[in-house]
């Protein structure tokens, strides 16, 4: 036996050492882009929080198991990985052992010859065998060559797939002819209990040669695995713990992230852009946890198949937007880890791609794949590794808008408008309280302090204020209210614009502008508790303004109102006799998690058949109006409203409702387009939950 020692852990040294080397490279290309300390001081202080998410979405693949049959196959891949670890601990024990004693019957202290561990072994090994058949059966299915751009593997390295799909076989088939091999010769730990290994010996001959070859072609496989692995996408294998344990959200996608430069918060009144980061302009502009994310993309193409933008034919597919980062990060490694002297020497075709930029027409990533996305939080919900595809999409739109000046034109209107007027549609400040002499009862406006009788600031909104469309459910909102007893306010011409339509499309300078200007009136007033309409309005001041320094406690008004019918003040009485299929807007949604209480008021009308598109909650489909795109064109395939609203038809309804006035817009837009080609009937509308409990409470339809 000292000749197999002496292979085997020749050829671990080897194995080691390349791997070594490799896992070095990554983590210095990792750590020469900017440092990411927010994210250490994150996990630091919430341990509590990331122990649970580590056991939920690593071990307990929750995120995964969504998808079944592939999240079940991986479920057992992945424990197999765990579990299978107690038989190389076996087999290196066999294998110094059997060199020192020249009786390899080596088994784990206390445990190593229990017949339910012999049980597990096996039986995970057979599960990791189902689940590779289940995998290339998936594969096959779905193959690009067959679906074409509707695969969800479309654009992944698919040999590599398959490559390590064949080395856990190799791994499974090698484990049990040195297990069945092991049995035969008495050198087996379990007297019970490993029934695949049993069942190997029967059809084995008894021979001390087959079971050292065995055990080195069990350790060498394993080895050559390890090497494939850090040297291809399965290198998520170890680096996917670490991605979940740095991500942000801790439960919903919530607030952009602020933006740094070195690490730190940037300051735009200190800033200087020759020598700060201003978002992404190049890849060592990109974070170490950026980097994380690259390393860690399975291609396995969940979030492209979930991609509005992606579904309706735009070029935007998060999966290669981090393909093409990662695969462009490794072509210029060798300039980037380069000495100042070794970098004049490098050949052409490296300095040529030093010199592509990162966003252009012939840049790694194409305007139109930055500029199709809505923000919408689809690819980051359905990511089962936490990459953090918005957060890549908003660094680069910050560089393009703040630095290159170069994004859709027609946004610039908008962004004029909300630095001139303090809105996207560039009214003026007078016409925020226009909205409030339509109502029979009075509104406070508050210009100074909030009275104490006062509960709830009300903020509008710029739709809810200005949209002829949103107003109905600004008013609806007010009256239910108002019927309930609640003191509630408005700012009228003292609000603005949160900022959240700039700061998504990468004005950042003119989002801080709008916040702090926000923050100060609300300060002054002595706010505590608003109620918001607008999503992306709840989002920004639940979630991003105390990035500023503006906390407040913030609800959405399908949360205050759920509320008050639970509690009685609000009492649907008049049946609503109609099919209605509720959509969910994507920042209330999958942003804050917000899914049952809409839901909650429709149950409680009378009469309501509520039912669900096939693609909803932490699914459902955006109507296309978030990421700043609502004042942008789209001239790329399929509209994103027009498919939402398609989906819609499906179910036959009577009315589409929402929460949203932005999802309002849209799918009005294109229920309107449809009812002028005759695809939907005449009477269908698409009205917000509040404008359905207030005809319900009514007993008559809201003013319009």
């Amino acid at each position: 036996m000292l000749w197999v020692a002496i292979i085997g852990l020749v050829m671990t040294g080897v194995a080691l050492a390349l791997a070594g080397r490799r896992v070095a490279f990554l983590y210095k290309l990792a750590t020469s882009g900017q440092p990411a300390p927010e994210r250490i001081e994150y996990a630091k202080e919430n341990v509590g929080t990331e122990i649970k998410t580590q056991l939920v979405e690593v071990f307990g693949q929750k995120k995964l198991l969504k998808w079944t049959p592939s999240g079940t196959a991986h479920f057992f891949v992945m424990w197999a990985f765990f579990i299978l670890a107690t038989v190389y601990v076996e087999a290196y024990g066999a294998l110094i052992q059997g060199a020192i004693t020249d009786t390899p019957d080596f088994h784990i202290p206390l445990i190593g010859t229990w017949p339910v561990l012999g049980f597990l072994q096996d039986f995970i090994a057979v599960a990791a065998l189902v689940g590779l058949i289940a995998f290339a059966a998936i594969r096959f299915k779905n193959s690009p060559k067959k679906l074409g751009r509707d695969s969800r593997f479309s654009g992944s390295h698919l040999g590599g797939a398959w490559l390590v799909l064949f080395m856990i076989f190799n791994v499974i088939w090698t484990m049990f002819l040195f297990r069945g091999a092991a049995i035969n010769t008495g050198n087996f730990p379990y007297a019970s209990g490993a029934f695949a290994s049993e069942l190997t010996a029967k059809i084995l001959p008894t021979s001390e040669l087959l079971e050292e070859i065995g055990l080195l072609l069990h350790i060498g496989v394993m080895l050559v695995f390890l090497i494939i692995v850090v040297n291809s996408k399965h290198l998520h294998i170890f680096t996917a713990p670490l991605n979940v344990l740095f991500s942000r959200r801790p439960d919903g996608l919530g607030a952009a992230q602020e933006m740094r430069s070195g690490g730190k918060v940037l300051d735009f009144e200190e800033a200087d852009p020759d020598v700060d980061v201003f978002g992404r302009g190049k890849i060592t502009d990109t974070s170490w946890k950026g980097f994380l994310d690259f390393y860690t993309c399975t291609e396995c193409g969940r979030c492209q198949s979930q991609c509005p933008a992606w579904n309706t034919g735009k070029p935007l597919s998060p999966k290669m937007l981090i393909i093409d980062q990662r695969d462009y990060a490794f072509q210029v490694a060798p300039y980037l880890l380069a000495g100042e002297e070794q970098k004049d020497s490098h050949p052409q075709d490296v300095l040529a791609l030093l010199e592509k930029p990162l966003v252009g027409e012939d840049g790694v990533i194409h305007p139109d794949v930055l500029w199709s996305c809505t923000n919408c939080g689809a690819c980051v919900e359905q990511c089962p590794v936490d990459i953090e595809h918005i957060d890549h999409i908003l660094d680069m739109r910050r560089y393009q808008v703040m630095i290159e000046s170069s994004f859709p034109s027609e946004a610039g209107v908008m962004l004029k408008n909300l630095e001139n007027k303090g809105n996207p549609w560039g009214m003026p400040e007078m016409k925020r309280a226009e909205w409030i002499e339509e109502l029979d009862f009075e509104v406070p406006i508050i210009d100074e302090t909030m009275p104490e009788d006062v509960e709830y600031l009300f903020w509008v909104g710029c739709a809810g204020a200005l949209e002829d469309r949103a107003k109905k459910t600004t008013k609806a909102v007010a009256e239910l209210l108002h019927i309930a007893g609640v003191k509630f306010g408005v700012l009228g011409p003292m609000e603005a614009c949160t900022g959240d339509p700039a700061r998504r499309l990468g004005m950042e300078f003119l989002f801080n502008m709008l916040a702090q200007q926000n923050i100060e009136t609300l300060n002054e007033a002595g706010v505590k508790k608003i109620v918001a309409t607008c999503p992306h309005c709840f989002n920004t001041l639940a979630n991003e303004y105390p990035q500023l320094g503006g906390t407040y406690e913030v609800v959405h008004h399908t949360q205050l109102l759920a509320h008050l019918v639970e509690e009685g003040r609000l009492t649907p009485i008049t049946p609503i006799e109609e099919k209605i299929t509720y959509h969910d807007p994507c920042f209330l949604g999958r942003h804050n998690k917000v899914y049952a209480q809409p839901r909650d008021i429709m149950a409680k009308v009378p009469g309501v058949q509520a039912q669900e598109m096939h693609r909803c909650k932490d699914r459902g489909f955006c109507c296309g109006a978030g990421g700043a795109r609502m004042w942008m064109e789209e001239r790329i395939g399929k509209r994103i409203n027009t498919e939402r609203v398609d989906e819609a038809l499906t179910t036959d309804p009577d009315t589409v409702s929402t929460a949203c006035p932005f999802c309002l817009v849209m799918l009005g837009d294109a229920i309107n387009e449809k009812k002028n080609s005759g695809e939907a009937k005449e009477t269908l509308e698409v009205v917000d939950v509040a404008q359905l409990l207030i005809k319900s409470v009514k007993g008559e339809p809201v003013a319009g």
